[in-house]
């Protein structure tokens, strides 16, 4: 164990370790002739975060993207209880330290859970499907639990209020104030560029996808909504939008 770094018990038990969750991973096929027919967009409040005033999202049917691939099983299940995948981490965290601060987003020595919500992010780089590497928005050194499952960063020098624990894509927002952060915000952190053109170091037509829809706005805007469920797709083939079942707790 590393000296004067905080150990989260509590989280251990809200993230899983270990936890026996089931992971259900649903892709849907699309029929040809209904790729053909373009959806109108669908208008979606922001509500899970309390603000229904909000901006709807630009939102369509997944049937105006052509073609639509089924991917392979799911990667071994990770310790907060949702699949690694068996590719390699898309890019490494930036370095942060404490006190520092990144779309007025800061860096604090003790998490913040005041505003504590769950969302998951999915890259698929022409695909393969790519790691959201564990310690993002979390400065080193790392108090690392070893759990049966792999990995997880219990502990550490301080947490920006959005971060990763683990390798499985599951963005923690840990925040003192109720507001809506955005994928943008967590790619800055990320230190990783993203627009409609890259996603990180990948470039190439980026299709990004929100609770099973395209969504047809800048990928920076899309919004960090409880267990709203994130796709980033760079290139071809295009692969049917993963579906977990957030474990309970998350």
């Amino acid at each position: 164990m590393l000296s004067g770094l905080r150990l989260e018990a509590g989280k251990w038990a809200r993230c899983g370790l270990p936890v026996e969750a089931r992971v259900v991973r649903r892709r849907t096929a699309v029929a040809t002739s209904a790729v053909a027919t373009v959806a109108a967009v669908v208008v979606l409040s922001l509500i899970r975060d309390g603000r229904a005033g909000s901006p709807p999202l630009p939102l369509a049917s997944l049937a105006t993207l052509s073609p639509v691939r089924a991917s392979g099983p799911a990667g071994p299940v990770g310790p907060e209880g949702v699949p690694i995948p068996t590719g390699k981490a898309l890019a490494r965290p930036r370095s942060v330290v404490a006190g520092r601060r990144i779309d007025g987003i800061a860096c604090q020595t003790s998490e913040q859970v005041l505003f504590h919500i769950h969302a998951h992010l999915v890259i698929v780089v022409r695909g393969v499907e790519q790691q959201v590497p564990a310690g993002i928005g979390i400065a080193p050194p790392y108090q690392v639990a070893s759990t049966a499952r792999g990995a997880f960063i219990a502990g550490a020098s301080c947490f920006m209020w959005l971060h990763t624990h683990a390798a499985d894509g599951l963005i923690h927002t840990e925040s003192p104030i109720a507001r809506t952060y955005t994928l943008g915000d967590f790619f800055d952190i990320w230190g990783q560029p993203l627009d409609r053109r890259q996603v990180g170091p990948a470039h190439g037509r980026v299709t990004a996808l929100f609770d099973g829809r395209v969504f047809t706005g800048d990928p920076r805007e899309i919004p960090l909504l409880a267990h709203a469920q994130l796709e980033l797709e760079v290139g071809r083939p295009l692969l049917d939008p993963e579906r977990i079942a957030f474990p309970v707790g998350l």
